[in-house]
């Protein structure tokens, strides 16, 4: 994963819009933005600092994974024109295997980790739910929209309408957890390139690696 929020993958929460009927009164219309109301909440942030303490240890081994291709690969550019042709061959081949298992145990990580933060979210976004409604309910609202979702047509909304901090805070209050931080996960390990054996046509000159 690259540097993102911990509720980088979308909680599906169903309709973006929550619709409250009631009879003969006036229309009142609130806004939130559901995503920042989950991981400003205390339950949120803990939850992220345990799935960024989960993730620690495999990202730790991909990062090294990733410093030792980056290595051979520099080695290659460097002897290319110099070492033997059969050596040359087993070090690129070398690269290949080891990028291909880099590239497959990123791929598993990246699911694992996925497929937790989505059970966290789906646990949260429950609770958010029943606080949404009782807020909208005790505060008189007919309809809230869910401004982090790209399917909300919201062009513009006033300031005054937006009842995000107000759900955080209810949400807090009706959950309180000791010890809880906010938290940001680490970058993750980009995928290796897939060719990094084909060496220059000319004698190169050491660089970065992909």
């Amino acid at each position: 994963m690259n540097r993102k929020q911990f509720v980088l993958p979308a909680l599906v929460l169903g309709a973006a819009a929550f619709a409250y009927a009631q009879a003969n009164t006036p229309t009142k219309v609130g806004i939130i933005n559901i995503q920042a109301a989950i991981v400003g909440t205390k339950e949120g942030q803990k939850a992220a600092s345990e799935i960024e303490a989960k993730r620690a240890p495999k990202a730790k081994q991909l990062q090294g994974q990733q410093e030792e291709i980056k290595n051979l690969q520099e080695k290659l550019s460097k002897g290319s024109n110099t070492m033997a042709e059969t050596a040359r061959q087993s070090l690129m081949r070398d690269i290949d295997q080891k990028t291909k298992e880099f590239n497959r145990d990123l791929e598993d990580a990246q699911l694992e980790w996925d497929q937790e933060q989505q059970k966290v979210l789906q646990e949260l976004g429950g609770k958010m739910m029943a606080v949404i409604d009782k807020y909208a309910r005790d505060h008189g609202y007919t309809l809230i929209l869910d401004i982090s979702s790209p399917q909300t047509p919201v062009l513009y909304a006033a300031n005054s309408i937006e009842i995000t901090k107000d759900i955080i805070e209810l949400y807090d209050k009706n959950a309180p957890v000791a010890g809880a931080g906010s938290s940001t996960p680490s970058a993750s390990p980009a995928p290796a390139s897939t060719k990094p054996s084909t060496p220059p046509a000319t004698t190169p000159k050491p660089g970065a690696p992909k």
